[in-house]
């Protein structure tokens, strides 16, 4: 149970770095890109964006807990991975369409597709442990 829960928190850190990663770039691409000042300046820019730092920080996180759950004698990779990628993915493309700063449209063909990637997931969750039983 315990890597379980070390594979949601992994999950939620990394569609949080996601995020923050796209709230800080929204914030420096107001303020002339990245790369306006070439790449020293984009190093610097990171740097001192907090919500890059944020999102980086989240990032490294993700990897610890990940790396954590994949520890488990019971937790195949084949089941880690889908639901790392899959549960991010529905829980980025949610989140980017309800927050006022991203209000991202979603339209019925990829409400659908968020739809089966789920399915997706959790039959391969599903089928794992019949296979374990």
């Amino acid at each position: 149970m315990k890597y379980v829960a070390a594979l949601v928190i992994a999950l939620v850190l990394n569609a949080s770095a996601n995020l923050l990663m796209k709230l800080g770039m929204k914030a420096v691409q107001a303020g002339g890109g990245v790369l306006k000042d070439g790449p020293l300046g984009a190093v610097l820019v990171v740097l001192t964006t907090p919500t890059l730092i944020i999102g980086l920080t989240c990032f490294g996180l993700n990897a610890a807990f990940y790396m954590y759950a994949l520890q488990s004698d019971t937790l195949k990779i084949s089941v880690a991975y889908p639901v790392m990628v899959g549960g991010g993915f529905a829980l980025i493309a949610i989140i980017a369409r309800l927050h006022p700063a991203l209000a991202e449209k979603l339209n019925s063909g990829q409400l659908v597709g968020i739809a089966l990637v789920l399915i997706g997931v959790i039959v391969i969750a599903m089928q794992t442990k019949a296979d374990s039983a």
